[in-house]
C-alpha cells in the first residue's frame, strides 16, 4: 500500500482513522508512506503497524510533477532493511535516485533537509538576481554565468529561470513548502537548534502566503526578496 497525502493528520486518517490501512492490511504487509509529514507522528505510525506484524517505510521524494512524470524521483527512506529491499523494485519504477537513510522517520528527517536547502537557495538565488538588477547588470545575463560555474544549481537553472520572466506557475506550491519548513522548525526546537536561515526562509514562505501567493511556485519567494531589498 501506498500513501501520499498533503500534511500529517490526512496520513494519520488514512492509516489509522476508522476506515484507515491499518484495519485491513494483512500481517508480513508494507505500507509505503511517501507523504512529508513529521518524523516523530511516522515513527508512532510505525510502531502501530508494527504491532499488527506491517511494516512501514517513511518514502518522501524530491523532484517535483516533472520528476514524478518521468521517473526521475529521488526518494529518501526510512525503515527497516528487510522492508526496503522489499519494496525497492517498486520504488525504482518511480524514481532514479533511491537512498535508504536510515530508520523510521529518517525517510522524513531527510526531506526536512532538502526543503530548507531549497528553500533557501531559492532566496539566495532571489537575492543574487536582484543585487545584479540594482547594480545595473542584466540579471539574465548573470544567471547565464553563474550556470557555468561552483554557483550552479538546478535552482538557479530552473526558480531563476521562472523569476526572471516572473512566471511562478507552480511545480510545487508555496503553501506546501511553508507546510514543509514548519514540520522543519517544530523539529529544529524540539532538538534545541536555531537555525536562522531555515527561520528567514520560513519568513519569506510566510510572508509570501500572507499576501495571497499560497498558490504561486515557491519561486515566488523571489516577491518577497524584492520588496524586503527595496525598503
Amino acid at each position: 500500500c501506498i500513501t501520499m497525502v498533503s500534511d500529517t493528520a490526512d496520513v494519520e486518517e488514512v492509516i489509522l482513522g476508522p476506515d484507515g490501512v491499518i484495519h485491513k492490511a494483512a500481517a508480513g504487509s508494507i505500507v509505503i508512506d511517501m507523504s512529508t509529514i513529521s518524523a516523530t507522528i511516522t515513527r508512532g505510525i510505525a510502531a502501530q503497524l508494527a504491532a499488527r506484524q506491517v511494516q512501514m517505510l517513511d518514502a518522501p521524494v524530491s523532484g517535483g510533477e516533472q520528476g514524478a512524470v518521468a521517473g526521475t524521483l529521488s526518494i529518501m527512506v526510512g525503515g527497516d532493511e528487510d522492508a526496503f529491499a522489499r519494496a525497492r523494485p517498486l520504488l525504482e519504477t518511480l524514481g532514479d535516485k533511491i537512498v535508504h537513510v536510515g530508520g523510521h522517520g529518517a525517510g522524513q528527517i531527510a526531506k526536512a533537509c532538502n526543503q530548507l536547502l531549497v528553500a533557501q537557495t531559492i532566496g539566495a538565488t532571489a537575492e543574487a538576481l536582484e543585487f545584479a538588477q540594482a547594480a545595473g547588470v542584466d540579471p539574465r545575463r548573470v544567471r547565464e554565468a553563474l550556470l557555468g560555474g561552483f554557483a550552479n544549481s538546478k535552482i538557479l537553472e530552473i526558480h531563476g529561470h521562472k523569476m526572471l520572466e516572473q512566471n511562478y506557475t507552480p511545480g510545487f506550491k508555496a503553501r506546501l513548502h511553508l507546510k514543509d519548513l514548519n514540520i522543519a522548525e517544530d523539529v529544529a526546537r524540539a532538538m534545541g537548534l536555531n537555525l536562522a536561515g531555515l527561520k528567514l526562509a520560513r519568513e519569506n514562505l510566510r510572508q509570501l502566503v500572507a499576501t495571497g501567493g499560497g498558490e504561486l511556485d515557491s519561486a515566488a519567494i523571489a516577491k518577497v526578496v524584492r520588496t524586503k531589498a527595496r525598503k
